[in-house]
């Protein structure tokens, strides 16, 4: 299994996440065994909604473990002349607007912060490239030309 690459800050979210949905699935076991005393009717129906969710918090669980068993902590500073993970890229996209984006792990993503992923379209086309280096990228406007112009 492939290293799973994260920034620091995106490891703290993570652990953050993790402690977050524990605490949810320990108030679930606790209010499973508040409503799940039997009645002669049997399992109510708010048992199995929270039997299911607990089904759904448990799984998160086990992924997000499952991440933080196997991650490379990144340096975000580690290099200004390739685009790795952990980079802040600066990008002139078709010759009049620049945008900054920081390519992280898919874990980290957050669009709305410029957070894009490396498994992303653009995140995928921009490993590895150097500044002055131009590609493009078929968005649903068309073709759109981009040509890196830092790497912070």
């Amino acid at each position: 299994m492939t290293k799973q690459q994260l920034t620091k800050e995106g490891l703290q979210k993570l652990q953050q996440e993790l402690a977050k949905l524990n605490q949810k699935a320990s108030q679930l076991v606790d209010r499973l065994e508040e409503v799940a005393q039997p009645d002669e009717s049997g399992e109510d129906s708010l048992a199995s909604q929270l039997k299911a969710e607990l089904e759904v918090v448990n799984d998160k669980i086990s992924g997000y473990e499952e991440v933080l068993a196997n991650i490379e902590i990144v340096d975000s500073k580690k290099s200004k002349s390739n685009v790795s993970v952990g980079s802040i890229v600066k990008v002139e996209i078709a010759g009049k607007t620049k945008k900054e984006f920081q390519v992280v792990s898919e874990f980290e993503a957050d669009p709305v912060a410029n957070k894009i992923s490396d498994q992303s379209p653009l995140g995928i086309v921009l490993l590895g490239k150097k500044v002055g280096q131009e590609f493009e990228i078929t968005a649903p406007a068309g073709k759109l030309k981009y040509k890196i112009v830092s790497i912070n």
